[in-house]
């Protein structure tokens, strides 16, 4: 194992600082509890005409690398454009004070949904990423990327990439907190419960949770307005059973301005489900995403919402949307970290989940 630090842009410090502190609680990692949170290394400078330089203020020559980022709406309340140039800045630092590898984590890549080939388009996510492999980075990490296709972006003889399945947080939240034992998923989930799509390509996420779980299992179909950015026309319904009296659990990889999940919703509301709930793993949460995602729970149309906290949500965000439920992912972040500095296998982390194994043996999918 070589040696490594933890690193961070302004954008991820708190994050990469609790991932640090998960890491040190490893036994394998517990004699460099000092030497592996460098969450601090790294310092932005900006001048008066907005040109940035950031300075590794401490020597890594020779060091592994693991540089935490976010692009999207973060903890600092830096922008998204800013965000980006501070970590290409970051990462050119890093560089040229001889980090031996630079492996970037970060666990929204906020340009995901740009990554549609066409000739007169742009595409943020390969531009992303090929400014980063340019710059030398070597190892990219994630969660949930919004398409697979976007992993062949990457050439894998210069910059591999770690796409990890955070879906598996939330679904050990339904069976941390809602199911709890074998009976009630057998007796009363496998009866009452279904997983929803928000779209037809959302159908594959949706399916995941089913076979999980061993529920039905509920397609919506959404014409898109291709004329206008998040827009929807229509969604029709597919399922194999009546959806009234069950719990519906809508499950989407990301929300954004919450557009879709409300038209989504105002269509089931009439097929008189008991309840409808919303999984999602990035909390992107876009204006008017906060007031939509309200006004449906005022009107007892959304019952809770589960995400992760790959996006940071400030308190005022999450005191502004009613029975919102933020998973920690940090620890998962520690467990992908320590298989990769210690070049171990990452199959129980990529393992499909079984909500049945699961609740006989929780440590089954612990990852440790």
């Amino acid at each position: 194992m070589n040696e490594f630090v933890i690193a961070a842009t302004r954008s991820m410090r708190a994050y990469a600082s609790r991932v640090a502190e998960y890491l040190t609680k490893f036994a394998s990692f517990s004699e460099f509890a000092g030497q592996i949170n460098g969450t601090g290394i790294l310092k932005t400078d900006q001048f008066a005409d907005g040109e940035k330089e950031v300075v590794v203020t401490s020597s890594i020559r020779g060091k592994d690398i693991v540089l935490f980022t976010s692009c999207a709406r973060n903890e600092a309340g830096i922008g998204v454009n800013d965000a980006k140039i501070e970590l290409y800045h970051a990462v050119d630092a890093l560089k040229r004070a001889q980090a031996a590898k630079i492996i970037v984590f970060e666990p929204f890549v906020s340009c995901s949904r740009s990554d549609r080939t066409a000739r007169r388009s742009s595409v943020g996510l390969w531009i992303h990423l090929k400014v980063l492999s340019s710059l030398g980075v070597r190892h990219f990490v994630t969660y949930q990327l919004h398409s697979d296709k976007s992993k062949s972006m990457l050439d894998p003889t210069i910059s591999i990439m770690d796409d990890i399945p955070a879906l598996t947080l939330l679904k050990q939240r339904l069976c941390d907190v809602y199911i709890k034992n074998i009976d009630t998923l057998e007796n009363d989930v496998r009866k009452n419960w279904a997983f929803c799509s928000v779209d037809a390509g959302g159908e594959k996420l949706a399916r995941n949770f089913s076979n999980s779980f061993g529920v039905s299992l509920v397609v919506a179909h959404k014409q898109r307005d291709y004329s206008r950015c998040n827009s929807i026309e229509c969604v029709n319904i597919l399922s194999a059973e009546p959806v009234a009296g069950k719990i519906l659990w809508i499950v989407d990889d990301l929300v954004d301005t919450a557009g879709s999940v409300e038209t989504l919703i105002r269509a089931l509301a009439p097929m008189k489900p008991a309840e409808i709930n919303l999984l999602a793993v990035h909390p992107v949460f876009s204006s008017p995403a906060p007031d939509r995602l309200k006004k449906l729970s005022d009107e007892k149309l959304l019952n809770r919402i589960i995400v992760t906290d790959t996006v940071a949500c400030s308190q005022t965000c999450q005191d502004s949307i009613p029975n919102l439920e933020i998973v920690p992912s940090a620890e998962l972040s520690a467990k992908v970290i320590k298989t990769i500095v210690c070049n171990t296998s990452m199959a129980k982390l990529l393992r499909d989940f079984n909500a049945e194994l699961y609740l006989k043996s929780p440590t089954l999918f612990s990852g440790v």
